[in-house]
């Protein structure tokens, strides 16, 4: 069942020990990992709870739940991400309201969220996501499509959008090993785009969440996406 508010505190605290322990396995600084907590499904006394326990960054996945809830949160602003598959129509909503967009996969939405960041002035950062396992239940681009997808996208040299690295969402029943390969192979596909782009365009990786983000931080995730591990398992809907 989804946690209490009042166990939100307790369970950031361990979250952020078991990423802290999971780095210097790695050898990681823990400080260059960001957490994000996946707020999808939680009410805004949820939220306002986590801040209150010093998190600041949360991860929303559809348009309708999170226009529902920003404009109630109230206290420090906070850091919001956009982690769901966006349709172009709902491009409008998110310029202004997030500051990251982590599943950027079509030059259309991205030609969608440029025009919305000249109308609005905003600034948006994206990360491609890549089909790193190649399953046909989930979206983003397959790897081998991914350098000639970001060579169109930096010729448009769209304005008001900005491009940062790569993002996946892994296998769920998999093993280690399974694991492991995936996060690899998205590092090595990041690796590679740095290098013929420039380091600067990608310097994230948004991979791991409750189930995994351990194998991702050995791999080398910078942004981790935990939603239950945080605010318990999610209510069936």
């Amino acid at each position: 069942m989804t946690a209490s508010v009042a166990d939100i505190g307790g369970n950031l605290c361990a979250v952020r020990e078991r990423i802290r322990q999971a780095a210097a396995a790695a050898g990681r600084n823990p400080n260059e990992i960001r957490l994000i907590a996946v707020s999808k499904y939680m009410t805004v006394a949820h939220i306002n709870r986590a801040m209150e326990a010093g998190q600041y960054c949360f991860g929303e996945n559809t348009v309708q739940e999170a226009m529902s809830k920003l404009s109630r949160i109230q206290g420090p602003a906070c850091e919001w991400h956009f982690i769901g598959h966006l349709q172009t129509n709902k491009a409008g909503y998110i310029p202004e309201n997030f500051t990251w967009l982590h599943t950027l996969d079509s030059l259309k939405l991205a030609r969608k969220l440029a025009s919305h960041c000249t109308a609005t002035g905003a600034k948006l950062n994206l990360l491609v996501q890549v089909n790193i396992s190649n399953d046909p239940a989930k979206y983003g681009l397959q790897p081998a499509a991914v350098v000639a997808f970001v060579d169109e996208l930096l010729q448009e040299d769209l304005p008001g959008i900005s491009l940062h690295g790569l993002m996946t969402i892994g296998r769920r029943e998999s093993s280690d090993a399974e694991r492991h390969g995936d996060f690899s192979r998205l590092r090595e596909l990041r690796d590679t785009c740095a290098g013929r782009y420039g380091e600067s365009l990608f310097r994230e990786l948004s991979m791991g969440m409750s189930h995994d983000f351990e194998t991702a931080i050995h791999e080398g995730a910078t942004m981790l996406r935990i939603g239950s591990a945080i605010f318990g398992p999610r209510p069936v809907k």
